[in-house]
């Protein structure tokens, strides 16, 4: 039997680097586009002073995010043998509160050293960016998921006699696991 076949660990179940990127840029992006008007409004800032501090916020989070996915992924991988496009709501909004909660703390410092706001509004402000970005993030990771749901492999052996040579040999197929 091919032994490398038989192992197969997390990493083979989580997004790749590419999959990761398509799914933050199009994340951030989406995003950016939804918030900047709504933000400047309740913020008092112009549109353009709005849209530049979020796609600083952006940039610092896309790579925070990318790093948050992918462990949290890993983490859920090993704790429940589950792929994420196959995450439960509850795991979902576990990952989506986590997420928001640890780019709040990031970003915070941002956002009072960008605006002429204090500590306690930029706080504030982030708590609405936060909120905002959480229902958003919910919705953006279920339908990503559903439209590009993570490939798994899967083991099946062949039945001796059936290999190309007549030996027992694994076969890996790649499978999309979403209903």
């Amino acid at each position: 039997m091919n032994t490398v076949a038989s192992s197969l660990d997390a990493r083979s179940t989580v997004r790749g680097l590419r999959e990761r990127v398509i799914q933050t840029l199009w994340f951030e992006g989406v995003g950016l586009a939804i918030v900047s008007l709504p933000f400047s409004h309740l913020s008092g800032v112009t549109v353009g002073d709005s849209l530049a501090l979020l796609l600083t916020l952006s940039m610092a989070i896309t790579f925070w995010s990318a790093l948050y996915n992918t462990s949290f992924d890993l983490i859920e991988r090993r704790l429940t043998s589950r792929v994420a496009s196959d995450r439960p709501p509850c795991w979902r909004m576990l990952h989506t509160l986590g997420l928001e909660a640890s780019a709040l703390v990031a970003t915070w410092p941002l956002v009072v050293t960008l605006t002429p706001l204090g500590w306690r509004e930029a706080f504030l402000a982030e708590m609405g960016l936060t909120l905002a970005y959480a229902a958003y993030g919910f919705v953006f990771h279920l339908a990503f998921d559903r439209l590009r749901p993570v490939l798994a492999p899967v083991r099946r052996s062949l039945r001796q006699g059936d290999g190309p040579a007549g030996d027992d040999t694994d076969e890996i197929l790649t499978v999309s696991i979403a209903p």
